[in-house]
């Protein structure tokens, strides 16, 4: 098997996409965050110390995106042409669902960035009420679909 971040010495490299076309990509991501039913009333009655945590959290889900790059070492640098962000509660558990949609037209996938707004969405969710709950659970991040790219379609339904 052929490493791709790996050249032939060995050493990390980051993969050439140079010679790949540009195509139409799309990633949504999703993840959840279960915590305690007084922290979940704090923040849906936006009664909090930190101020509004969904949406801070959505801001920082969009700044995870971008950032990627920056965090996640092999990974290239995005010209994105659009960031989603939605929040939903969680039907049975007190707490919230993230989706994060990344999207652009270039020669490399969205996947990682998608991933990594959700990730750090709900990590700030977290900071913004772990005075409340220490115990609040972050959990099943994930990819749900992906479009674009030699590798086709993705969605996480059909498997």
């Amino acid at each position: 098997m052929d490493l791709t971040h790996l050249d032939d010495k060995n050493r990390p490299k980051m993969v050439d996409v140079s010679a790949k076309n540009d195509t139409s990509r799309v990633a949504v991501a999703s993840g959840e965050i279960s915590m305690s039913q007084e922290a979940f009333d704090a923040i849906i009655s936006n009664n909090t110390k930190k101020g509004p945590v969904l949406q801070t959290a959505v801001i920082a889900a969009i700044q995870g995106v971008k950032k990627t790059s920056d965090l996640i070492p092999m990974c290239h640098p995005l010209l994105l042409s659009g960031i989603n962000c939605d929040v939903e509660e969680l039907p049975q558990l007190p707490g919230f669902k993230l989706f994060v949609t990344a999207k652009l037209k270039g020669q490399t996938g969205v996947e990682m960035e998608a991933l990594t707004g959700v990730s750090i969405g709900l990590l700030t969710i977290y900071d913004m009420v772990k005075a409340i709950d220490k115990s609040m659970i972050i959990s099943n991040v994930q990819l749900e679909h992906k479009s674009g790219g030699k590798t086709g379609t993705f969605d996480r339904k059909n498997i």
